[in-house]
C-alpha cells in the first residue's frame, strides 16, 4: 500500500508539472450514467452515430483495461456505471495524460459521443478526458467486494465506494424517513424540534451520558429521550406533533444497540393506544407498499407479513404460553420467582411482580416473537408515564410492537394526572437510591406542566434504524447506521 501510494503521489507531481491540477473543480457533468444508458437502449449502431449529443459524465475509476493505443475505463457516479472508451486518435495529449497518470480510484471527467463495443456494451467515445481528483490510496483489490466488517464499518467511505448494495441501504433509510414525514404530515401532525441537551435525563429509563456546560458550570445531560419536552407541546395546545431526531444511551453495543440512535416519536391529544396501534399498522403497511411494493416480505431468509392486523396480546398471556402455566397465576410474585429459579433465570429479590414478569418476557418470549405483535397491559412498575388501566390499576394502556424478534415500537395512553405522576416520580427516586442508574428523576416543571393540564392523549417511539433493518434486511444495526460507533484502532 505505502509504495503503491507512492506511485500514485509521483502521479500528482507529473499532473502538476504539465500544469494540471489534480484537485480540479471546474467540471460540470450534463448527465447521469444511468440517463445516458435510459436514452439510448436498445437502439442500432446507425442511430448512435446520428446522434448529436456529446454527454460529459463524472465520477470514480472502478476499472481500467489498457491495450496501448486505447482503453476502456468503467467510471461510477451516483446513479450506476457507464463506460468509457478512450483512443490515442481522439485524445492527442490528453490520451498520454491518461497513460501515465490515471489509475483504478481517480475521480475523471469525460466527454463525448454515445457508441457501441463490439460486445455490445453502450459507451462514452471519449473525445475529453481529465482527471478531476487524484486516488492515492489505492482501493481493495477486489472493489466489488470489500468484505472485511471492521474496515467496512471503520471507513464507510471506503464502503460506499466498493459495495453498491451498501449505498442503496442508505438510500432506502433516507426514503423511509421521508415516508413518515409524509405519513404524519397527512394526519395534521406538526414536526418539532426539542432540546438535545437536558438539565434532567427524563422521558425513558436510561443511564444518560453526561456532558459540562463550562459557561453555567453546569453538568448536562445528552438526552434519553424526547417524551417530556414534548406532552409539554401537548399542554401548550400543540395536539398533534413529532419528532425524528438523536437520542443517547450509555448502554452497550449488539447487533441490535448502538449508544447514539434515530428515534421518531409522536403524540397525539384525545387519542388512546388503541388508536395507535391502529395508525401503526397503517404505517408499516404504507411503508411495506412504497419500499418493497408488497406487505409480505422476506427478513434474513424469513416471511414476515405486514398486513393489518397484527396480533395483540398481553405480557401476561404470552409468558403464560411460553411456560407453560395459567396466566392467572402470574401475579403472585413467589410464583415468578420459582419460576425464574426453576428456568435459571437470574432476578433480584427486591423486584416486584411486573418487574418479575417483564424479566421472563424478555428471557423467554422477546425472541420468538417473529410476526407482528402488539405486546399489551404491561405492569405499572416498569411503565413510570403510562396511564393505569381503568379496571386493572396495577397494569397500564401500553403496547409494544415486536417484529422479527425485536422491540421497533413503544407507546401508551399518557398519563396526566400531576398527582399520579408526582408519586411514580418518587417511586423512581427510592430505585436510584437502591442503586438503580436508569430510574428516572423528578422533573418538578413537568409536573408543573401537567398542573396546568395536559390533555388526554397518547403517544409512540419507533427505532428508526431498527425499522430500517427490517426493510433493509440488515442483520445488524451498524449495517443502517452511516458511522456505528466503535472502539478506537489499536
Amino acid at each position: 500500500m505505502d509504495e503503491q501510494a507512492e506511485q500514485r503521489r509521483k502521479k500528482v507531481q507529473k499532473l502538476r508539472e504539465r500544469g494540471l491540477n489534480p484537485y480540479a473543480n471546474d467540471f460540470c457533468p450534463s448527465h447521469l450514467s444511468a440517463e445516458v444508458l435510459a436514452a439510448h437502449q436498445g437502439q442500432s449502431d446507425p442511430e448512435l452515430e446520428a446522434c448529436p449529443t456529446r454527454y460529459r459524465i463524472a465520477g470514480r475509476v472502478m476499472a481500467l483495461r489498457s491495450f496501448g493505443k486505447a482503453a476502456f475505463i468503467k467510471v461510477a457516479d451516483r446513479a450506476g456505471l457507464l463506460q468509457a472508451y478512450l483512443a490515442r486518435d481522439l485524445l492527442g495529449e490528453e490520451y498520454e495524460v491518461f497513460r501515465e497518470c490515471a489509475d483504478v480510484g481517480d475521480i475523471v471527467g469525460v466527454e463525448g459521443p454515445v457508441m457501441r463495443t463490439r460486445t455490445g456494451e453502450l459507451s462514452i467515445k471519449a473525445s475529453r478526458f481529465r482527471i478531476l481528483t487524484k486516488n492515492i490510496r489505492p482501493l481493495p483489490e477486489k472493489w466489488h467486494g470489500l468484505a472485511d466488517v471492521e474496515i467496512r464499518y471503520r471507513q464507510r467511505y471506503l464502503d460506499l465506494v466498493a459495495n453498491p448494495e451498501v449505498r442503496r441501504t442508505f438510500e432506502l433509510r433516507a426514503r423511509l424517513v421521508a415516508g413518515i414525514r409524509r405519513f404524519l404530515d397527512e394526519r395534521g401532525y406538526l414536526e418539532v424540534e426539542t432540546p438535545m441537551m437536558h438539565t434532567l435525563a427524563g422521558g425513558a429509563t436510561a443511564r444518560p451520558f453526561v456532558t459540562h456546560h463550562n459557561a453555567l458550570g453546569l453538568d448536562l445531560y445528552l438526552r434519553v429521550a424526547p417524551e417530556l419536552f414534548l406532552k409539554r407541546l401537548l399542554v401548550g395546545g400543540l395536539e398533534r406533533v413529532y419528532e425524528i431526531n438523536r437520542n443517547f444511551r450509555n448502554e452497550g453495543i449488539s447487533t441490535q444497540h448502538n449508544p447514539e440512535f434515530t428515534m421518531l416519536e409522536f403524540y397525539q391529544a384525545y387519542a388512546t393506544y388503541r388508536d395507535l396501534m391502529d395508525l401503526t399498522e397503517e404505517m408499516f403497511g404504507r411503508l411495506a407498499d412504497e419500499l418493497k411494493g408488497a406487505r409480505r416480505i422476506s427478513y434474513q431468509g424469513r416471511e414476515l407479513s405486514l398486513e393489518a392486523p397484527f396480533r395483540r396480546a398481553s405480557v401476561q398471556e404470552l409468558v403464560a404460553e411460553a411456560f407453560a402455566v395459567e396466566a392467572g397465576s402470574l401475579d403472585d410474585p413467589e410464583r415468578l420467582r420459582a419460576l425464574a429459579r426453576e428456568h435459571r433465570i437470574s432476578v433480584d429479590s427486591a423486584w416486584g411482580a411486573g418487574r418479575l414478569l417483564m424479566t421472563l418476557f424478555e428471557e423467554r418470549v422477546e425472541k420468538t416473537l417473529w410476526q407482528p405483535t402488539f405486546v399489551c397491559d404491561f405492569p405499572l412498575e416498569v411503565s413510570p408515564l403510562s396511564r393505569r388501566k381503568e379496571d386493572r390499576p396495577e397494569l397500564v394502556d401500553r403496547f409494544e410492537l415486536y417484529v422479527a424478534g425485536r422491540e421497533l415500537c413503544n407507546a401508551f395512553s399518557e398519563l396526566n394526572d400531576p398527582d399520579d405522576q408526582r408519586q411514580r416520580f418518587v417511586e423512581q427516586m427510592k430505585q436510584k437510591a437502591r442503586g438503580d442508574e436508569e430510574a428516572m428523576p423528578h422533573d418538578e416543571d413537568y409536573i408543573r406542566a401537567l398542573e396546568v393540564g395536559m390533555p388526554p392523549a397518547a403517544g409512540e417511539g419507533i427505532g428508526i434504524d431498527r425499522l430500517v433493518m427490517l426493510f433493509a434486511d440488515a442483520p445488524s444495526i451498524r449495517d443502517v447506521i452511516l458511522f456505528p460507533l466503535l472502539r478506537p484502532e489499536s
